[in-house]
């Protein structure tokens, strides 16, 4: 098995900390890009990814959570997640996510 290269590890795991919230936010693996001779540009465009993915999620789960709350005030069974949209819609700088 071919083990992925630390450049490749750590800007998955940047986008990871981004994409989920996580109180670090990937920041340590900033410096591990650098010394790998990442371009900036590269960790940009996963930096916009990351908060993209993470943004529309929210979005998605507060849409979901509006629906359900909605039909439990109208006294009926709460609402599924909806399903059936495009998985992945692009960033506002128009890069693809999928």
């Amino acid at each position: 098995m071919t083990e992925l290269h630390p450049s490749v590890v750590a800007l998955v795991a940047l986008a990871a900390n981004i994409a989920a919230n996580h109180p670090n936010r990937g920041l340590c693996q900033l410096d591990k890009l650098k010394q790998y001779g990442v371009p900036r540009n590269q960790v940009d465009t996963v930096i916009e990814i990351a908060r993209h993915i993470r943004d529309e999620a929210g979005q998605k789960n507060d849409a979901a959570f509006d629906e359900a709350l909605a039909a439990k005030h109208a006294d009926t069974r709460l609402a599924a997640i909806p399903g059936g949209e495009a998985c992945c819609t692009p960033t506002a700088g128009g890069k693809s996510c999928c």
